[in-house]
């Protein structure tokens, strides 16, 4: 047996060992109520920062709290050997609105028994403070058995990830060459259907604009000008209609110019997991499924781009009846991108069928055009693999490289900002109701989560 084998048997038994003190850890950072979108909450969010500071502190962390335009960031370092890591998290949380959906205060965070286990309840448990500290309790763990940490780590959290992140890039910039490293970690995703441990290598970017149609110069009597009279809502219906084709594309031209498709390990990957799309659909009260014809439902959710429309409205939308010809009609419309599509070419490309699809006397305006690629990571680097090799060593089921429909910025400043990968591993389940009442981390999350970080370690510092 190697000495490095014995090495992490003794950080697995300190993990086991040290877990009720790690769970009150948790507990007690959950006790701060770090809302970072709502001003009345901005001193509890300096008051988590230095509670970070202080706790990287006592494991040997280099670790100082720094002022932003908004909430402070947090950062730490530990000197080391071999490879340099940057482990990223935020400790800021969603409001709790709606108060009175919740069994108990949400700030005031407990174990509870459930019939699927012990659950730690409150707000931020699994979005993200609980995982935050899986990483931080590993990295306790493991210098508490050898004395130091097995490589040079770089701690990175923020305060404003549920608020849209205004200080971050600035942040980044001002900072890239402390920040920069070989590899980032990310601990802000959960477990492909709550029990396959997955390493997210593909993010959907995102595109979005509102579009209005102007028809007549005011709202008009449909008995005295129907019939004669396009009305601006039939006109953007027939738009929203031709946005797609029999098959489930979408028609814009030149969208499908930038997707890639699947290699064939991550295909076959995916057919691995057995997704069981039927009962996915049954959850939310459905048997159909949607999009492209041709393509299985995770290439659907995970590595094909969307058309959707989020929204439409016009005319007269109150109770009862009133036989108006509207003057305008809006929508609201996103795509969801991947691969190489960029945000600006799709959004041009919609304006542009939008234009020709409008009679030529009606306006056409936008507003809210925005977007962000993107962002798809190297499985060719090895830490990768290290990775996926540590967390099938500490799970039932073998860890798979996933896509994830959402966007998650964060992975993709890495990438334009830093020019480094980062590696998505978390340890949440599809029912902790994260941004919902009663959210939860399920103890099993949180010291299977421990303990994966520190096979993790073992692994990508290897000799």
């Amino acid at each position: 047996m190697s000495v490095q084998t014995v090495s992490l048997k003794s950080v697995l038994d300190q993990i086991d060992n040290n877990l009720p003190a790690a769970t009150d850890r948790l507990l007690e950072l959950l006790r701060i109520p770090s809302v970072s979108t709502d001003p009345a909450f901005a001193a509890h969010c300096q008051t988590a920062a230095d509670w970070l500071v202080a706790d990287l502190q006592s494991i040997g962390a280099e670790a100082t709290k720094r002022d932003t335009p908004g909430h402070p960031m947090v950062v730490g370092h530990v000197a080391g050997e071999g490879p340099h890591i940057l482990f990223y998290g935020h400790y800021d949380v969603q409001p709790v609105d709606p108060l009175n959906l919740w069994d108990r205060d949400p700030f005031d965070p407990a174990i509870e028994e459930t019939p699927a286990g012990r659950v730690i309840r409150g707000r931020g448990s699994s979005d993200d403070k609980g995982q935050l500290m899986t990483f931080v309790e590993a990295c306790r763990a493991w210098r508490e058995v050898n004395g130091s940490l097995p490589c040079q780590i770089t701690f990175f959290f923020e305060g404003e990830e549920e608020s849209g992140s205004p200080s971050l890039i600035p942040f980044m910039k001002e900072n890239a060459e402390e920040l920069t490293a070989d590899i980032a970690l990310i601990c802000d995703t959960g477990l492909f259907e709550s029990r396959v441990p997955a390493i997210i290598t593909m993010l959907r970017g995102l595109a979005g604009i509102e579009v209005e149609i102007t028809g007549p110069d005011r709202d008009l009597h449909s008995g005295m000008y129907g019939g004669l009279v396009r009305n601006p809502l039939h006109v953007m219906s027939n738009i929203i209609a031709g946005l797609h084709d029999e098959t489930g594309r979408i028609t814009l031209d030149g969208f499908y110019d930038d997707v890639p498709e699947l290699s064939d390990e991550i295909r076959a990957q995916w057919q691995a997991l057995s997704f069981d799309h039927a009962k996915f659909l049954g959850d939310i009260g459905l048997t159909e499924q949607g999009g492209e014809v041709d393509r299985t439902p995770l290439e659907k959710l995970w590595s094909r781009p969307t058309c959707e429309v989020n929204g439409m409205w016009g005319g007269y939308t109150g109770d009862g009846s009133k036989t108006v010809l509207p003057s305008k009609a809006h929508a609201k419309f996103t795509f969801r991108l991947v691969g190489q599509q960029d945000p600006a070419k799709i959004v041009a490309a919609l304006k542009a069928y939008v234009e020709a699809s409008v009679p030529s006397d009606y306006k056409v305006s936008y507003k809210g055009d925005k977007g962000a690629p993107a962002a798809q990571m190297s499985v060719s680097h090895p830490a990768f693999e290290q990775a996926r090799k540590a967390l099938s060593d500490e799970w039932p089921d073998a860890a798979a490289y996933v896509g994830c429909g959402g966007s998650i910025p964060i992975a993709g400043f890495f990438k334009d900002i830093l020019n480094m990968d980062a590696m998505l591993i978390g340890f949440g389940k599809d029912d902790d109701q994260i941004h919902s009442p009663n959210e939860k981390y399920d103890m099993e999350s949180f010291h299977k989560g421990i303990r994966s970080w520190a096979r993790v370690l073992e692994e990508m510092t290897k000799k």
